[in-house]
């Protein structure tokens, strides 16, 4: 079929799952049934689009034919007006088609992680690391999802050196990754006397939350200290050794967690920031054997690369990686973000698409 790479392997993979599934012991492994039952619902609408294509080409033939062999203009005219309809459906079919082509990213559905760091920029960068953190609440709150806070790092201008927190829900990690890299930021700084324009960035990282099957971590190969914890949080967490700080020997990451007034609460969230910190990194590893694709897919996660930049000014917002202009900055800093990860998320898809057509 045209266009369309052959549907023979993703039909074989289907039954193997349908075997795999009709198992007595499926479910005693809730996690893997879920990925499972979840790829088979991929591939069966992927079989159900194909049939549909075949369908339509074939009743396209079938008209075609009477065109050509009809001699009556009432027949010939309803036949091309059945063609042109049908014709009209082949583009969307085959896109649906590749889309549904394409493997679904297994983290998609995770939960996640998300640094915000405050780069150049000295005070205004962390002011506006402040301002992204409450921009992705609000998006949370509106998604329904649930905001924990692992650590922070408050500047004394009011705003976050650097600040972590966990997005738990549906789909999160789908709609977040579109937003690891450099974030610029153009205004008038409020400590600006002349009403100068400055410049300042803020990097924000994403990180598919990971599970100890993913990632297990030696105890030899991390230290753990523990430290009297400072900031905010009252008299008791100024007077309790709680803060923990874990250095994973092999690759010199350092999590530091002091959010907690329990020792062990703020050990477990710094595993958590860890491990997702070292699934990251060994998927970043594994991609990279792909990097002349990776360099052309919008949710690379590069975070040293400026994807976007806030012109507060002219009330604009630009996404560099599609050239999407928006003029409606206030609502954007409020949360309403969708559009912007709905823009994401379709030119991924077309630059995805676009190379499953040449390997086809």
């Amino acid at each position: 079929m045209e266009g369309i790479p052959p549907i023979g392997p993703f039909l074989e993979r289907l039954e193997d799952l349908n075997k795999k599934m009709a198992e007595p012991d499926f479910y005693n492994d809730q996690r893997t049934a879920h990925a499972v039952s979840k790829e088979q619902q991929q591939l069966s609408r992927l079989r159900d689009l194909y049939k549909e294509l075949e369908e339509t080409e074939r009743q396209i033939e079938e008209n075609n034919a009477i065109i050509r062999e009809n001699s009556e203009p009432d027949f010939v005219e309803m036949a091309k007006e059945d063609v042109a309809s049908l014709e009209q459906k082949l583009e969307p079919l085959k896109n649906s088609i590749l889309k549904e082509m394409i493997p679904s990213d297994p983290t998609d559905s995770r939960n996640t992680v998300v640094e915000i760091r405050a780069g150049t920029g000295g005070d205004e960068a962390s002011l506006f690391a402040a301002d992204l953190y409450r921009m992705y609440c609000r998006y949370a709150d509106g998604k329904g999802w649930k905001v924990e806070n692992l650590s922070m790092s408050e500047s004394p201008a009011g705003g976050f050196k650097e600040i972590c927190f966990l997005l738990s829900g549906e789909d999160v990690y789908r709609s977040m990754k579109y937003e690891s890299g450099t974030h610029r930021v153009q205004r008038v700084p409020v400590t600006e006397a002349q009403g100068r324009i400055h410049t300042s960035a803020a990097t924000v990282a994403v990180l598919p939350e990971a599970e100890e099957v993913d990632i297990k971590i030696d105890p030899s190969e991390i230290e753990i200290s523990i430290a009297r914890a400072s900031g905010p949080g009252g008299q008791g967490v100024n007077t309790t050794d709680s803060a923990v700080q874990i250095l994973h020997k092999p690759t010199g990451m350092i999590v530091k967690c002091a959010d907690e007034r329990s020792q062990l609460k703020n050990k477990n969230k710094a595993l958590k920031v860890l491990r997702s910190r070292l699934l990251e990194l060994k998927q970043r590893e594994e991609s990279e054997k792909y990097a002349k694709n990776r360099r052309d897919q919008i949710g690379s996660g590069d975070r040293s690369e400026r994807i976007r930049t806030y012109n507060f000014p002219q009330s604009r917002l630009t996404d560099h990686r599609i050239g999407l202009t928006l003029h409606s900055l206030q609502q954007i800093m409020d949360g309403d973000i969708q559009e912007i990860i709905t823009a994401l998320e379709e030119a991924d898809y077309a630059s995805r698409i676009a190379e499953l057509s040449k390997e086809k």
